[in-house]
């Protein structure tokens, strides 16, 4: 049985809505094997499924096709999240270093403000 890459990434919850995996495939976010895939594409237990989320690449293997959306509990009967742990570190990592305390009111930053929060985010960078 195989079953379109966009309806089984929303039935096993990684995207909302069908229209927003539909969207992810269209934009070249999603790939299976290694080949970017339309919406339209067929995928079979055995599959590796990679989507892009900036900045983290999320990386899926399928266990069984599956055509309709499911609850959360038995998500981990169709699909294994096999994301490198490097991927998921980036996440932590943005999490916390990006964001400058701004007093209320002050507005957003201007030219000269925004350079120096892109060099202290520089630094940051450099010194992981």
């Amino acid at each position: 049985m195989e079953v379109r890459i966009d309806k089984y990434i929303w039935a096993v919850r990684i995207f909302k809505t069908r229209s927003q995996a539909t969207d992810a495939c269209k934009k070249g976010r999603v790939s299976v094997n290694g080949i970017e895939a339309k919406p339209s594409r067929g995928i079979k237990p055995g599959d590796e499924i990679r989507i892009k989320r900036p900045p983290v690449v999320h990386t899926y293997k399928v266990l069984q096709p599956l055509a309709n959306r499911v609850s959360a509990k038995l998500v981990p009967d169709y699909i294994l999240d096999i994301t490198p742990e490097e991927e998921l570190h980036k996440l932590e990592q943005n999490k916390f270093g990006g964001f400058f305390y701004r007093d209320k009111g002050t507005g957003r930053p201007t030219k000269k403000e925004r350079r120096i929060i892109d060099n202290l985010n520089s630094e940051v960078e450099d010194e992981d």
